[in-house]
């Protein structure tokens, strides 16, 4: 089976595939301070519980320290496996139209070649993480940019260490968008104010693309607010694994 592993700032998802099936799953917390051997040993725990028997691995991280232990962690535990680390000079058919290439993290990337290759486009991905990304895939499967805003979770940390009286609160949809307590107006603003703004940037993007082949939401945060936006057309939480099999299928 081939493992794939994608490392964000929040979390670490992993997924194995049986060719385009995908066999299992799992998602855990990034640790920036995570050695090499600790990395193997949280891996190898996973896999062990259902006796995975890994023959490929890809993997990309848009954390540059774990990405340095991963490496190491590859090197030293699967050294016979064949691997495929997603950076500059791997081929992923995948143009990136910008002004600076080197600026696009890979998981962006991965998330462009795997929109194209299940629905085409012009495309929007919604990657509701740490922060919310918004990328353009093109007809040809091109990545055209996009817009970056604070992630879901980020913001409300932010309101309630700089408001006296509000807090953390649980990010679930509210009885009304009117709020009748603290709570219910913190999850009012969070759930539909960010359903909002994906909408409102989708459909300016669409304004300039024209009709779009889909909408995709994918991140760990995206059953939060996308029975809210009127935009989203399709959910799938492992776009960016779908992109790293891809990637893998490329380059072995």
């Amino acid at each position: 089976m081939l493992l794939t592993i994608d490392v964000g700032n929040t979390n670490i998802v992993l997924a194995t595939f049986e060719g385009e099936k995908l066999v299992h799953s799992w998602r855990v917390r990034t640790d920036s301070r995570m050695t090499a051997d600790e990395l193997a040993l949280l891996f190898r725990g996973l896999l062990a519980g259902d006796a995975v028997q890994i023959t490929g691995i890809a993997a990309c991280s848009t954390v540059p320290s774990t990405l340095r232990e991963l490496r190491t962690m590859l090197g030293r535990y699967y050294a016979d496996l064949p691997t495929v680390i997603i950076e500059p000079g791997v081929k992923t058919g995948v143009q990136l139209a910008i002004d600076n290439p080197k600026e696009v993290g890979t998981d962006r990337v991965m998330n462009t070649l795997a929109t194209h290759h299940l629905f085409g486009g012009p495309a929007v991905v919604v990657d509701f993480g740490t922060s919310t990304n918004i990328d353009v895939v093109s007809s040809k499967g091109e990545f055209l940019g996009g817009a970056f805003a604070p992630g879901i979770e980020i913001s409300i940390d932010a309101l309630a260490s700089r408001a006296a009286q509000l807090r953390k609160v649980e990010l679930v949809r509210p009885r009304s968008v009117i709020g009748k307590n603290t709570v219910e107006c913190l999850q009012s603003g969070a759930i539909f104010g960010f359903a909002g703004q994906v909408d409102g940037i989708v459909r300016r993007m669409t304004a300039e693309l024209g009709e779009l082949s889909a909408v995709v939401a994918t991140g760990g945060l995206a059953p939060v607010v996308i029975s809210e936006c009127e935009t989203i057309t399709h959910h799938e939480p492992t776009l960016t694994l779908i992109g790293l099999r891809l990637a893998f299928e490329k380059n072995t």
